[in-house]
């Protein structure tokens, strides 16, 4: 089954999920990974495609190609989300963890035994990958090589270019422990300088999530319910004969836009819009795109449920007046 499986998958695109793997620390071999996660995905695509079938009348092979690729996609990003989020830990411990490196330094100490002591309970993980840096020192390899071995397990580019940056001044001779002292130090002046950022930029977090998630499904709530109005009326309504209509100043046609037409297109629309608007709040707050996608369940969830909630308070608030 594994044989079978692997052949599946471009060599680049396993690779890709094998350093990923190594990211989020999961020790699982890459075939075996795909393997369950492949059949799993079968499965669930099977599941939610026939429960999917019971709301909206679709070809099932479209929603099964759209589920298959969008379970793909969220193994995908929660595999990319779990590795920044690890590596967004280690860089807001990085600076203490150099800081106490360089008192051990300091307090004359070698360089590996100064990098096991800085190793502390409260790192997490983090103090996993120094204790490991620190065996690897003691059993004779370059501390260069060390770190840079160290920087290719955590999906940080902040930790690699400071380690570029220590290894660097090393080579040229410089002083290790005042070196870790103003590599530090310069850190949290940038951690600093994103904080206000952070803060300069929630306005505009705000008004888009708010813009997504409360007013897109109010007004989609509202129009559809008004279509279903007017497609309710014109049903209703009866037309003259075609002699005697072609002498008005008016014609009337048949509304052919169904009610569950629009309902597709406006649930297929909010999540579009999720999407989009997940990866703009991702880029506005932290820079990056993918760290808006920890905001799209929420997105989907608000905006879906408010959706309905309006359409039937309208429809149980209005419907008495319309006779609908």
């Amino acid at each position: 089954m594994y044989d079978f499986v692997q052949r599946l998958y471009p060599v680049k695109l396993k690779n890709g999920y094998q350093q990923l793997l190594n990211y989020c620390n999961i020790e699982v071999e890459v075939n075996r990974f795909l393997t369950i996660s492949a059949i799993s995905i079968f499965i669930g695509t099977i599941v939610l495609a026939l429960f999917t079938l019971i709301f909206f009348d679709v070809n099932f092979f479209i929603l099964f190609v759209a589920w298959f690729i969008l379970l793909q996609g969220i193994l995908y990003a929660w595999l990319v989300l779990t590795a920044d989020s690890r590596a967004r830990f280690v860089e807001e411990l990085l600076p203490d963890a150099l800081q106490l490196m360089a008192s051990n330094l300091r307090a004359g100490l070698t360089v590996d035994r100064a990098l096991l002591l800085s190793a502390r309970p409260e790192f997490g993980h983090f103090k996993d990958e120094l204790n490991y840096v620190g065996k690897q020192l003691a059993t004779g390899k370059e501390l260069g090589a060390a770190l840079m071995e160290l920087s290719s397990r955590i999906r940080s580019d902040k930790l690699k270019k400071t380690f570029q940056i220590i290894v660097s001044a090393m080579s040229s001779g410089g002083e290790l422990a005042e070196l870790l002292v103003q590599t530090a130090t310069n850190l949290r002046q940038q951690r600093l300088v994103e904080q206000r950022v952070r803060s300069s930029v929630l306005v505009y977090v705000i008004f888009i999530f708010s813009a997504i998630a409360f007013g897109a499904p109010m007004l989609f709530g509202l129009s559809s319910f008004l279509v279903e109005v007017i497609s309710d009326i014109f049903s209703k309504v009866q037309l003259p004969p075609q002699e005697s209509a072609a002498n008005l100043p008016l014609s009337f046609t048949k509304v052919s836009v169904k009610p569950s037409f629009i309902n597709a297109y406006t649930i297929v629309s909010m999540l579009f819009t999720s999407v989009m608007g997940s990866l703009i709040l991702g880029l506005i707050a932290k820079g990056k795109e993918k760290e808006g996608l920890k905001y799209l369940p929420i997105l989907v969830i608000i905006t879906i449920s408010l959706f309905f909630l309006v359409k039937i308070s309208i429809k149980a608030i209005l419907g008495g007046l319309f006779q609908f």
